[in-house]
Formats: structure tokens, C-alpha cells, sequence
């Protein structure tokens, strides 16, 4: 592998830019060559910006450029496994932004592209990545809690995505509750067997009327017996609400909420502490870098990527479980949905 990783960054929208910035100029050993998007005017912006070469309309430009080692797809959902595979099939190492499909076809197409090319894939799950999570986990690991029994998530927006973000999004399982089915395979290391969800439409009546729920409490049942629950509202008038924990036979830990500082204030009329980060922008801009910084190190020390094409299949099953039990009321196992 050359000495510099050659990205070409597929998609110019909010994810792509963020992405784009940091292999252009926070990553070693990454540039980037090329931005493509079917809005054009907005790649050529983008790559002005980050004095990036090439702007593109079309993501065949960037799999047919010698120069590009490696791709970053950053596209709507629906061209995720497309992309893969012919990213593949160009010799191109993948990073994709989550989900990999809403279909697991479509997923088993893309991560077969890529077995046969033999390039390296990692999924965008960069909640993995944050100094919070990975404390967590390496307490689960090393042991320093004991056998994990009980898993609690809480994942709370600070606000509702437009109704018609909502349309197109695969509802709230696949597009917001997949970052929390992910972190519980991640902080207990075991697979989910069983889903069960109670849903309702509490914040945004129109989010009800778009076919989706908005606030949702997701109970788990882990293959190493395990339980966990994972709680999940589209608005939280506080901020962006972000906690785990895991509770096991030799202990506890958790994690809070990130805050823009902690000093905290205690007088006659209380006891006062900042809210918790706003947006995931800033409240998950470490692990952005640091999944990017990962996988780059991957390429170039020819090692397997730390969020593997598999990683990125088994949430998108976890959500198509879940979504079966909030309509039919009932627990649902995983294998009830892989089986069809």
C-alpha cells in the first residue's frame, strides 16, 4: 500500500462533508482525490473547501481512477450495497456509512462483492470510537464488572427529524435505534437473540401519520444470557441524551452524558450543571476522526478493519426484528426474521 491512502468521497451531503474534512486534513496518512455527487455544484463546493482536485457527478468516475485507493461511501442508504460492490469490483477499499441496506439480499450481495475482491470493508458505526464507549467496553472485557447481565441504552434526540427525512429513512429502528443495536453487541460482545419493542407516537403526530413511532423502549435477550433494554425518543428538551451501562455479577459501570464543561454550580436556589451536547455533531466529532484514523491504520498494516461487513448486518437484522415486534406485539427471535 502507498505510503498516502487516496480516498475518493461519495456524497457531499452533511455525513460526506464531515468525512471529506477529516481525511483531508485531521487523518495522517489520507487525502483525498475526488468528491462525487449527483448535485454537482455541491461536490465542486465541497472540494473547493478542502482543495480537493476533482469534483464529480457520477461515483463511476471515482472506481474507474487508478490514483484512488479507497472510497468513502457516504450516499443515501438505497445506493449503499450498490456502491460496495462496484467499489469492489474496482479493487477499492470500502468505508460505508450505516446501514449497509435495508435488505439483507442486498447486504449478502455486497459483503460477497467484497469477499471475492478481497479489499478490506468497515461500517460507519463511530460510536464504537468514543473515549465513553470504549471505557465501558474494556471494563466488560477485562473482566472488572464480572459476567455482564444487564445492559440499559439510552439514546434521546434533542430533536425530530423532518417528517420528510422520516418518508425516506426506514423508520426509527434502522435509521436512529441501529447506532444502539450495534453499541449492544459492542459493550457486551455477544449477539442478540430476541427482540421486543413497545412503541408510540408521543412527540410529532405527523411522524405517526409518516408511518413511524417516535419514542420506543427496545428489550434485548443476548446469546450469552444477558438482558438489555434500550430507550429511544425522537425529542429530549435538554439535549442529546446518551448514557450506557452495564451491570454485571462483580459490578457496575456507566457512562454520562458528554457537556459542554464540567463546572458545576450549587447555591441557595440549587444545584446547577450544564446541559448535555446538542447535536451529534459535536457530541460524537472525536469518534468521527477516530474511526477514519482506525481504518486507514487497517489499510496500511494490511489488518482486518475493527467494524466488519458482518458487524453491519446483524443491526440491520436487530431492526427488522424489531420493527416485526412493534407491529405484531409480540418478542421476536432474530432467526425468525433471517429465516424470512
Amino acid at each position: 500500500m502507498n505510503t498516502t491512502i487516496n480516498f475518493g468521497i461519495i456524497g457531499a451531503g452533511r455525513i460526506g462533508k464531515i468525512h471529506a474534512e477529516n481525511l483531508a486534513s485531521r487523518i495522517p496518512g489520507a487525502a483525498v482525490l475526488a468528491i462525487a455527487d449527483p448535485n454537482i455544484e455541491a461536490a465542486r463546493e465541497l472540494a473547493a473547501q478542502l482543495h480537493v482536485p476533482s469534483a464529480v457527478a457520477e461515483a463511476r468516475a471515482i472506481f474507474d481512477n487508478p490514483a484512488i485507493n479507497a472510497v468513502a461511501i457516504c450516499s443515501s442508504t438505497n445506493t449503499h450495497a450498490r456502491f460496495i460492490i462496484e467499489a469492489a469490483q474496482a479493487g477499492k477499499h470500502i468505508f460505508c456509512e450505516k446501514p449497509i441496506a435495508y435488505d439483507l439480499g442486498q447486504i449478502d450481495a455486497a459483503l460477497a462483492a467484497v469477499a471475492k475482491a478481497g479489499v478490506s470493508l468497515q461500517i460507519g458505526f463511530n460510536r464504537r470510537f468514543d473515549p465513553n464507549f470504549r471505557a465501558l467496553r474494556q471494563a466488560v472485557v477485562s473482566g472488572q464488572i464480572g459476567a455482564p447481565q444487564i445492559l440499559r441504552i439510552t439514546s434521546r434526540d434533542p430533536a425530530p427529524p423532518p417528517v420528510e427525512y422520516v418518508k425516506v429513512s426506514g423508520g426509527m429502528f434502522f435509521d436512529m435505534t441501529i447506532h444502539d443495536f450495534d453499541m449492544a453487541r459492542y459493550l457486551l460482545g455477544s449477539d442478540v437473540e430476541e427482540v421486543y419493542v413497545m412503541g408510540g407516537v408521543l412527540v410529532d403526530p405527523a411522524i405517526g401519520e409518516a408511518g413511524d413511532v417516535d419514542t420506543a423502549v427496545i428489550m434485548l435477550r443476548f446469546a450469552n444470557g444477558a438482558l438489555g433494554v434500550i430507550d429511544n425518543c425522537r425529542k429530549a428538551v435538554y439535549g442529546y441524551d446518551q448514557r450506557a451501562e452495564v451491570f454485571g455479577s462483580g459490578g457496575m459501570v456507566a457512562s454520562a452524558n458528554n457537556t459542554p464543561f464540567n463546572a458545576c454550580l450549587s447555591n441557595a436556589e440549587g444545584v446547577h450543571s450544564p446541559k448535555p451536547l446538542y447535536f451529534f455533531l459535536e457530541r460524537y466529532a472525536e469518534s468521527f476522526v477516530a474511526e477514519l484514523r482506525d481504518f486507514v491504520a487497517c489499510l496500511h498494516n494490511g489488518t482486518p478493519t475493527p467494524v466488519s461487513g458482518l458487524d453491519g448486518r446483524a443491526p440491520v437484522l436487530m431492526a427488522m426484528a424489531a420493527t416485526r415486534s412493534l407491529h405484531e406485539g409480540r418478542p421476536v427471535k432474530l432467526s425468525e426474521v433471517a429465516e424470512g
